[in-house]
């Protein structure tokens, strides 16, 4: 389970975007460009390190280079000490005001090797204003979510403790479908329910909670176009905002869930 930081090598060549020195030609004149690898160095600085990088997709070929990425980061004590789950740093930013650079929380599962990003509900990303100064803004930013990184472990824990029964585990799948899926898009809410390998085969909360994200992210889930009557099967998003959307959306499920089985439970970290 242990994990190796990306260098800045391998951060150009997978996220040249990352290296950027100038805004897209569009953005006002006011706009006050930070470029990406700064903010990567200044979270560097701070014990927290790449170890994934992603960059969306551009359909303007004048976009390429400016476009939105991710990065995420895991703190040097985790990679030190790797465990099943880890609490990681993740920074957003696009250089052509598609995206604000934010910083916010969440946590990789190695069994699936699944990243969630956490709720709003539970750690409130922080903005990094491009107009003016940022105001150490990351290091505030940072501070915090080291800060709360027992707390999310210790939820981890607690949405391990919660079993859930068939038909809970139904109506956490039914409540997710909307967060990939239209209105008009039909699909079986059993199939968000299958694991794909055994150490999936558990019913406690958090287990069926990263079943149904792996499903829904990585797509390869059968369904009818009502309006067409056509057949389709979803891919794999690939999306870093849609990404984002549909991880939020099944944390907060998970967390409403925990707090109608056990409640004591605390949704706020």
């Amino acid at each position: 389970m242990s994990v190796k930081p990306l260098s800045n090598e391998e951060l150009r060549v997978k996220a040249p975007t990352l290296f950027t020195q100038t805004p897209h030609f569009e953005v006002s004149d006011k706009y006050h460009f930070i470029p990406t690898i700064e903010v990567i160095e200044e979270i560097k600085s701070h014990n927290w390190h790449p170890v994934s990088v992603s960059e969306a997709g551009v359909r303007d070929i004048q976009k390429e280079g400016y476009q939105q990425h991710c990065v995420r980061f895991r703190h040097f004590e985790d990679l030190l000490n790797p465990s099943e789950n880890a609490v990681e740093l993740l920074l957003f930013n696009s250089h052509d005001r598609s995206k604000a650079f934010s910083i916010s929380a969440g946590i990789f599962r190695f069994v699936c090797a699944n990243g969630l990003v956490l709720s709003d509900s539970v750690f409130e990303s922080y903005k990094i204003k491009h107009l003016g100064s940022r105001d150490n803004d990351v290091a505030r930013a940072v501070a915090n979510i080291t800060a709360i990184k027992p707390k999310l472990m210790d939820k981890i824990q607690k949405l391990e403790s919660i079993t859930l029964n068939e038909n809970e585990k139904q109506s956490f799948a039914k409540s997710s479908i909307p967060l990939r899926f239209e209105n008009h898009l039909e699909v079986d809410y059993n199939d968000l329910l299958i694991p794909h390998r055994d150490e999936d085969t558990k019913d406690d909360l958090y287990t069926t909670l990263n079943v149904i994200q792996e499903n829904l992210i990585r797509g390869n889930i059968t369904g009818v176009n009502k309006d067409t009557g056509r057949r389709f099967t979803s891919k794999q998003i690939s999306s870093i905002s849609k990404d984002v959307e549909v991880n939020k959306g099944i944390w907060d499920i998970a967390e409403r869930i925990a707090s109608i089985k056990e409640p004591t439970y605390l949704m706020a970290p």
